[in-house]
């Protein structure tokens, strides 16, 4: 899930410098033809805030509005983020529960081992005798 989560993120960044960075075309207005504007990371205009009129591209990609497609992506990066990390740590602490497990069923089978020999020992010293 947190991979998915972070492939939204990307996805929402990349959508984010396609509207920054790629020119556009608005569509019919008043004229009834298109306009073909400049990227907007690029133009020196304003914002559409500044309330002009004749600003047609100004209004179809304003700063608020890709702000806000930036803005959508903090949350959900961060929520990648802590489940990426979470399952990693998850899975690597459960590894090391295994390998300890591991280890101190070869402890107890050694153990087992060493004092069957040595009941093997006292029975055959007292055969012995």
């Amino acid at each position: 899930m947190g991979f998915g989560l972070a492939v939204i993120a990307v996805l929402l960044w990349v959508w984010c410098g396609v509207l920054l960075a790629m020119p556009y075309e608005v569509g019919p207005g008043f004229s009834g033809s298109t306009r073909k504007c400049e990227a907007r990371l690029l133009t020196d205009e304003g914002t559409a805030n500044v309330g002009r009129i004749q600003a047609p591209c100004a209004d179809e990609r304003d700063w608020p509005k890709v702000l806000a497609v930036l803005g959508l992506s903090v949350p959900v990066s961060v929520a990648a983020c802590a489940l990426i990390t979470y399952g990693s740590l998850s899975f690597r602490m459960s590894k090391h529960a295994a390998a300890l497990a591991g280890l101190r069923e070869s402890d107890a089978r050694e153990e087992k081992e060493k004092e069957e020999e040595k009941d093997g020992e006292k029975e055959k010293g007292r055969d012995g005798e």
